[in-house]
């Protein structure tokens, strides 16, 4: 029996590496900027081009981001792109002020979360993301658009798609250059997925979407594969798995960079990534939280790499 290798639409994808900031901001225990700027220096290496620093929130909601301002200064220079999160118009100026050159901005498709997680209803979020995207307009700095809870809410359960198709169109009417839809809780399958790329792409171009998968039930690589065949080209990861929603019990973290970059290698589909950089960086900040690599190809290279020390 001849098997034939499903021929992808893309052969180029690029990462957007959320580690430092998603991964890191629901740990208790907090991050120094030395320990996050030196994580940042480990990825630059390992050939990403786009990695999210950090986070202009209220240093009350999130304390781990406290030191934005301090982290942001001390960005090199080095023709990577540092991305930061902006909730709104007061930490969109603080970013700018601070030196950001891009910036973020979320909204949920579930009115439930957006009221519990950002204390408005999706359409006051919309006029928040509305005020930013104008700002930046007429400074030239590039918005990057963030969908949470597209296949599931903890509160409301099933979210319909023609609501996250919905909310895609503001933001990409706004003026996001690029859209990334969030599977916050990972309950998505890979049918889901590509159901939902489907509606959402009649509003908005299939190479301005990417995805951003958690793994709760094991279906990331899975979702993230789905995406590919879609056309979807822009993968949000976290290194060494770090990350999870803090509003779901159980929820895992965010899908492990490494395990992305492997799937990608065996598809023969270019990322411009050194796999064991990424390890590097990865077992740099598991060892400093003092926890295990959560990405299963990190083990697998750590075990052999210790395996040829003994």
């Amino acid at each position: 029996m001849k098997f034939l290798k499903p021929e992808l639409p893309i052969k180029k994808v690029k990462l957007i590496e959320v580690g430092v900031r998603d991964g890191l901001q629901n740990e208790k225990q907090l991050v120094s900027t030395e320990v996050k700027l030196k994580l940042i220096e480990l990825l630059s290496q390992s050939g990403l081009s786009v990695i999210e620093s950090t986070s202009f929130v209220s240093p009350e909601w999130v304390p781990q981001m406290a030191d934005h301002t301090e982290l942001v200064q001390q960005l090199p220079d080095n023709g990577i792109r540092y991305p930061v999160l902006t909730p709104n118009l007061k930490g969109f100026r603080n970013a700018v002020s601070a030196g950001a050159k891009e910036v973020a901005v979320f909204i949920a498709a579930s009115e439930t979360f957006s009221t519990k997680n950002t204390n408005c209803t999706i359409k006051e979020g919309l006029y928040r993301t509305n005020e930013i995207t104008k700002q930046a307009a007429d400074l030239n700095i590039p918005v990057r658009g963030y969908i949470s809870c597209v296949m599931g809410c903890p509160y409301e359960g099933e979210i319909a798609k023609s609501r996250v198709r919905d909310v895609a169109a503001e933001l990409y009417n706004q003026g996001c250059y690029e859209i990334s839809l969030g599977d916050t809780i990972g309950t998505g399958t890979p049918g889901e997925t590509q159901s939902l790329i489907s509606i959402v792409s009649e509003v908005v171009p299939i190479k301005q979407l990417a995805v951003h998968f958690h793994d709760t039930y094991g279906q990331a690589l899975a979702n993230i594969y789905a995406s590919l065949m879609m056309g979807v080209s822009s993968v949000d990861s976290s290194i060494a798995g770090l990350g999870g929603c803090p509003f779901a019990r159980g929820a895992a973290g965010n899908v492990a960079t490494e395990d992305v970059v492997y799937l990608l290698n065996g598809l023969g589909i270019q990322t411009g990534i050194n796999l064991d950089k990424l390890v590097d960086a990865g077992n740099f900040i598991s060892q400093h939280l003092n926890r295990p690599n959560q990405s299963k190809t990190a083990q697998a290279i750590l075990t052999k790499r210790n395996d040829k020390n003994q």
